[in-house]
């Protein structure tokens, strides 16, 4: 599954990178299907956002490393190095520029509702 991470960048801002987290443990179910799941993901805590219409927050870090699942709404992220990536409904990204400048966020065409997963730094989500 591929998932985009922001992370700081080497010149202390930040920058898209694209993880990799393999989803290639096959299993039978009770029902015998066949499922595919990844490794077990650490977790430390979650909680659910609701980020109003017209939201707009300048340059900051991410709080902590985490994923973050977009339930309804549009996200817009923009990186120090100018790029921006929109999140819609059922999309995930991976909040993971900690200690750096940081990145832009917006609300894009009303609100939205996310789901902020909060990992542990050591947690490995696949290829960076």
């Amino acid at each position: 599954m591929k998932v985009v991470r922001f992370a700081a960048a080497p010149d202390g801002g930040s920058q898209f990178v694209e993880v990799d987290i393999p989803i290639d443990n096959a299993s039978i179910d009770a029902f015998n299907n066949t499922v595919r799941r990844s490794a077990v993901l650490p977790a430390q805590s979650a909680m659910v956002t609701d980020m109003p219409e017209g939201l707009y927050q300048d340059w900051h870090p991410a709080s902590r490393r985490q994923l973050l699942f977009v339930l309804s709404g549009t996200l817009e992220v923009e990186t120090g190095d100018g790029k921006k990536h929109r999140c819609g409904s059922g999309e995930v990204f991976l909040a993971d520029d900690v200690g750096s400048r940081g990145h832009r966020t917006r609300t894009i065409d009303g609100p939205a509702r996310v789901l902020f997963v909060h990992l542990p730094s050591e947690a490995d989500l696949g290829s960076r």
